[in-house]
Parts: C-alpha cells; sequence; structure tokens
C-alpha cells in the first residue's frame, strides 16, 4: 500500500495512524502472506514479520461488541435487555460490517494473494467484514477506545440506524411483548386488522392486539408491520403499569 493509498483510507476513516505497520497489518490477507514474505526475502530477515489480519480480526470482534452494547445503552435507555440484545445483533452483523467496508471503500485496498485477486477477493462479503473488524482493532491498538468509538459511531452505528429508519427499534417491539407474554405464563399475542382509510397512495391501517382473548391495545401506520409495532408498543405499556 503506498502512501498516498494510505492517506485516502485514513481520510475515510477519520483517523491517521501513528505509523503504518498496524493498518498494513490490517489489510493483509492471509493469501498475502507467503506471497510479501518471498518478495521481501530478498531484501530483508523481517520477512516472518509479515502477518495477516486474523489476529487483529478476532480482538476487533470484541471491541465491536463492547462499543455497540455501550452505544446502545446510551440511546435506548428504555430498551429492556432482550431488546438491547436483538438490536446489537443488528448492528454488528457481518451484513453491517460488509456495508461499512463498502463505504469507505476498504476492498480497493486490501492486499490479498494472486490467486484471491482472480476469484474477485476484493468484493466478498465476508472478507470485507472480516477486514473492517481489523481495521476497528487496528485504530484500537493505536489510539485507544476514544478514537475507536468516534469512529464507530460515524461509520457504522450511525448509518445501521439510518438504513433502518426506525426499524431496529420497531422490530423488538413485537419482540419485547412476546417475552413479556411468555415470561408471564401467557399465550403469544394475536395482531387483527380492524381498518384501513384513505387512498391507495396514502393508506392508514389499524390494528387490535388481543391478548387472551381480551383486546388489549389498537395502533395506526401507514403499513400493517407498522401498525403492529405499534399496538405492541401501547400493549407493553398498559401491561407495564398494571
Amino acid at each position: 500500500m503506498t502512501q498516498g493509498d494510505e492517506g485516502q483510507l485514513e481520510e475515510r476513516l477519520g483517523y491517521r495512524f501513528k505509523g503504518p505497520g498496524l493498518l498494513e497489518r490490517a489489510l493483509t490477507h492471509s493469501s498475502a502472506v507467503p506471497e510479501l514474505r518471498a518478495e521481501y526475502a530478498l531484501d530483508s530477515a523481517d520477512a516472518a514479520d509479515i502477518q495477516d489480519n486474523e489476529r487483529l480480526e478476532f480482538l476487533g470482534d470484541a471491541v465491536l461488541e463492547l462499543l455497540a452494547r455501550e452505544y446502545l445503552l446510551e440511546s435506548f435507555p428504555e430498551w429492556s435487555e432482550g431488546q438491547l440484545s436483538k438490536s446489537r445483533a443488528g448492528l454488528v452483523n457481518a451484513h453491517s460490517l460488509e456495508n461499512a467496508a463498502r463505504r469507505i471503500n476498504l476492498g480497493e485496498h486490501l492486499r490479498l494473494g494472486r490467486g484471491e485477486e482472480k476469484t474477485g477477493g476484493r468484493e466478498k462479503p465476508a472478507l470485507l467484514a472480516d477486514a473492517f473488524e481489523a481495521v476497528v482493532a487496528a485504530v484500537y491498538l493505536d489510539a485507544g477506545l476514544g478514537s475507536t468509538r468516534e469512529m464507530l459511531k460515524r461509520l457504522l452505528f450511525e448509518q445501521a440506524l439510518e438504513e433502518r429508519g426506525e426499524r431496529i427499534a420497531d422490530s423488538d417491539r413485537k419482540s419485547a411483548l412476546q417475552e413479556f407474554l411468555q415470561g408471564n405464563g401467557k399465550p403469544p399475542a394475536e395482531y387483527r386488522l380492524s381498518g384501513e382509510s384513505g387512498p391507495d397512495h396514502q393508506k392508514m391501517f389499524e390494528v387490535e392486539v388481543w391478548i387472551d382473548g381480551e383486546r388489549m391495545a389498537t395502533g395506526e401506520g401507514s403499513t400493517k408491520k407498522e401498525a403492529e409495532q405499534r399496538a405492541a408498543q401501547s400493549a407493553m405499556e398498559h401491561l407495564e403499569r398494571m
């Protein structure tokens, strides 16, 4: 990786490394190591020091878990442990990490072996997600949690929430209600469409949520799913007051 390439990536990351070693290692796929060692063995006795990014990936996974949990705790103080756990999985799953890697064009900076290059390694989802984890670890080792936290908030956490809109919270309202009912020995909630209004392009739906034969709450939304989520939220609020 040239100094210019390094600068471009650091600019996208919003972080400048103290030295090139950690970042280069984070970008080095295992397929590249034998070829890099062979290349540098002619000029340097340090060829054995060339390492791939797998150990950094291992550390980056743990750093991501910690900071994702912290971010959700601060952003959603009203959520239950179950809601936080499900949403944490949505923030740091392989798809979210891949998307973050693509946003910073991480693939073009990877150091790959010739075989991996020929098979499209720079575009492989799993390879991109793994490399992003390694870069997270590299920033953490270079500067600590503060800089890593700021980078992830900007490149991953806020982007993941924005891409889903309110869905990361919505998807947990029905789950939270289900967990509450199970914990109290009650049957699952039943959602019934009770009304529709408005023209086709501005349709509004009303949904009732029934629990153990009793209509507990209603919700409205521009889609049936949205109405169900709002009904579930209303039902939870009602049950928590009882």
